[in-house]
């Protein structure tokens, strides 16, 4: 089977430091074997390049980790930028074996390259071993980048504070460097005290606003986001302070060109199964980031993966009146197992939720679902039904979502075997599925009235 999100065969994609060059974008990953499980083998990183998120060549192992002695028996996290004539990554090197022998599981490293393809470790570690006070066992993903304004680099990372690995203190610190040589910790750069750690840190700007993402696996297990008009702060909570849900993790982003994409991965789910527990690691999905004109952030597909499709088929516009139940329009009957779907949504007053079914089997009424409800404010993923119960537990698979009667809102989906992905409205929400109960394709309507327009599927990809 053809597919669309990236994931090399054998392996399940991992955390993504992501770069750029021309029209190239360079994806250094993890690769995780999962022999016999996630982390069982160590990993170094590999490197896979696109120029459209659809067509990806290999290229093999990037930085090799090091032996079962060495710090970097695991390479974590870390990024890669470009300064004084070289390439450079700054990288966790991370020893499970350590703790036990009194020394740091974490610390930072650097190599350099002159070409991204291949890489000297330049051992430079103990510039950045973890500084008193703070846990250093969870000291990981630097993120570099340069303060115009103060004409310096900043790099920041991860971290905690010592104490019980369930205290609160997951915050982002920060190191300055002139020259790349020799850093000066600086402490913390945001501390809210609102998740046990923080994880992939990333910071950026687009036009006056200076943007910090942070990945936390302690509240609803997922990115967010703060802004600022200065790297000093005070970072503000936008009021959406997300990009997906639980099941898109890690992503970093990186500009090229006038666009900036956020490099995420999709987890699976143990054995295969929808009722299990999600894993780390999966299959890449790129979304592309776009600021609104409050200074928020939205996202949407990358308009080369939209277009990969094959010619999409009209569905005539349609209209669907449910009354005080539920009423369901079928798209298309055996949409495959790679489609994408379109369509404008418009509601009055007084409509309850609306939706869209796909896998769907229309004699037994079983399906997957992307369920708005209008009258709650959020949008989520579910099986449809959900029983016997709990037959289900998709945790963190919603997004808030403000929907007003009278607004036109486009519905963009897309399925690619396991995972389906949909955005409206800048908001995106990922999920992973095993069970196809069939090939059925519909929009529904609760509780009120629903203006469909616009509406396309396509199925399959362009040859």
């Amino acid at each position: 089977m053809q597919h669309l999100y990236y994931q090399f065969p054998g392996t399940w994609f991992g955390d993504c430091m992501p770069f750029g060059k021309g029209d190239t974008f360079y994806l250094f990953h993890q690769r995780d074997t999962r022999r016999p499980v996630p982390f069982g083998e160590p990993f170094g990183w590999d490197l896979a390049v696109t120029r459209d998120f659809v067509h990806y060549e290999d290229r093999g192992v990037a930085i090799p980790r090091g032996t079962d002695e060495e710090q970097d028996q695991f390479i974590f996290a870390g990024s890669v930028f470009e300064a004084q004539g070289l390439y450079h990554s700054f990288y966790t090197g991370y020893n499970r074996d350590y703790p036990a022998q009194g020394k740091p599981a974490q610390v930072l490293m650097h190599a350099v390259s002159t070409d991204l393809l291949h890489w000297e470790k330049t051992q430079d570690k103990l510039t950045f071993a973890p500084q008193p006070g703070y846990d250093p066992d969870d000291w990981r993903d630097p993120f570099v980048v340069w303060d115009q304004e103060k004409e310096e680099y900043l790099l920041i990372l991860g971290a905690r504070l010592q104490g019980p690995k369930t205290r609160q203190t997951g915050r982002t610190v920060k190191f300055t460097s002139k020259d790349l040589k020799d850093w000066k910790f600086e402490g913390d750069f945001w501390a809210p005290d609102l998740f046990t750690m923080h994880e992939m840190p990333d910071l950026f700007q687009i036009g006056d606003w200076w943007y910090h993402i942070v990945t936390e696996y302690s509240h609803r297990s997922k990115m967010v986001y703060r802004m600022s008009k200065s790297l000093s702060g005070p970072w503000l909570a936008p009021k959406d302070d997300a990009f997906d849900g639980r099941a898109y993790y890690a992503g970093r982003t990186f500009a090229l060109n006038g666009q900036r994409i956020l490099f995420g991965w999709v987890p699976t789910k143990e054995g295969g199964d929808d009722h299990s527990q999600f894993q780390w690691g999966g299959t890449f999905v790129a979304h592309e980031v776009y600021q609104r004109p409050d200074g928020t952030l939205g996202v949407r597909p990358p308009q080369t993966v939209w277009g990969a499709f094959a010619p999409p088929q009209q569905v005539e516009d349609f209209s669907i009146q449910a009354g005080d139940g539920r009423r369901e329009q079928v798209l298309c009957r055996e949409a495959g197992e790679i489609f994408r779907l379109e369509f404008d949504a418009v509601f009055p007053e007084g409509l309850q939720s609306f939706g869209v079914r796909f896998y769907e089997n229309e004699d037994t009424g079983e399906s997957q679902q992307f369920l708005f409800h209008a009258d709650e404010g959020r949008l989520l993923f579910e099986p449809s039904p959900n029983w016997p119960w709990p037959d289900n537990q998709n945790l963190g698979l919603e997004r808030p979502l403000a929907l007003e009667p009278g607004k036109a809102y486009s519905v963009r989906m897309i399925v690619d075997d396991t995972i389906a992905t949909l955005y409206v409205d800048g908001v995106a929400l990922n999920t992973r599925v095993y069970r196809k109960f069939g090939g059925t394709v519909s929009v529904f309507a609760t509780g009120g009235s629903l203006q469909v327009s616009g509406c396309q599927v396509a199925k399959g990809l362009r040859g």
